[in-house]
């Protein structure tokens, strides 16, 4: 197997992920997608399955990182159990589903579909919108669904849901360390059904470079994953530290410039 010098970025693509992952109960594909894609064409892969590779890679990396991200948390008493269980059956399904969707939309479009849903989450997160004092989360039929959709999308753009579950859990007036500790447990089901699905859906594809699994950069997966574990911790325990809106601040700020990035990435 021979080295690439590239490989020397993983490590510190992980440093970052990590962080956010815990500081924010993302699972850091949002981060990652973008990134993993601008170093996939640096490094000559081809564009028709750059993209297609950054989703099932970082959806694999994100099993690591959410296990230690949601762990750091429980510890804290920050995870809302009851939240997990209900949800996590239409998570699953939506987000096994959405990989086949995924794997068959074109490299352009699913990065476009990628940055608008960033912008929408970040502007969303900006206006910083005050749920009514009434609201409450939705019964055991709303919860299903709501974990339907935020599987589906994330699928789409290989997120642990972290961009959906802490602003839908915050809106339903759960406390948001308690939403970005219960998100980040929310992320292990995701990582595994989409990581499942993009080893299905890319285990025949053409035109993938060596050490690929599906769609699954296995250096990747192994270098940015391992350091992410041992970081999530630390961004986990100042998670209960910020206060709430300087933790809607980042995550925002954070999405904004990713959403920039996977533009330029496609279109430069």
């Amino acid at each position: 197997m021979e080295f690439d010098i590239w490989w020397l970025t993983y490590p510190l693509l992980g440093l970052v992920v990590g962080f956010f992952a815990g500081l924010l109960g993302v699972g850091g594909g949002g981060i990652m997608v973008p990134m993993l894609t601008t170093l996939f064409l640096a490094q000559g892969f081809g564009l028709e399955q750059v993209v297609h590779m950054a989703l099932g890679t970082s959806m694999a990396t994100i099993m690591l990182t959410s296990v230690s991200s949601l762990r750091a948390h429980h510890a804290k008493g920050a995870v809302r159990w009851d939240i997990v269980r209900a949800i996590t059956p239409g998570v699953l399904l939506g987000t096994f589903g959405g990989s086949f969707i995924a794997a068959r939309v074109d490299t352009v479009p699913l990065a476009i579909f990628f940055a608008i849903f960033m912008a929408y989450v970040s502007a969303q997160m900006l206006l910083n919108v005050k749920p009514r004092p009434s609201r409450e989360l939705p019964g055991p039929v709303g919860m299903s669904a709501t974990g339907l959709g935020i599987g589906g999308v994330s699928a789409l753009v290989a997120i642990g849901g972290g961009s959906l579950s802490v602003p839908f859990m915050t809106w339903c007036n759960v406390k948001v360390q308690h939403a970005i500790g219960t998100s980040a447990a929310i992320g292990l089901p995701i990582a595994v059904a989409g990581t499942v699905g993009y080893l299905v859906n890319g285990w025949n594809a053409s035109g993938t470079p060596p050490l690929t699994l599906g769609f699954i950069y296995l250096p990747a997966l192994v270098l940015v994953g391992v350091v992410s574990v041992f970081v999530a911790p630390y961004g986990a325990s100042l998670a209960h530290r910020l206060p709430v809106a300087t933790l809607k601040k980042i995550f925002a700020g954070v999405l904004v410039l990713l959403c920039v990035k996977m533009l330029y990435n496609i279109f430069a």
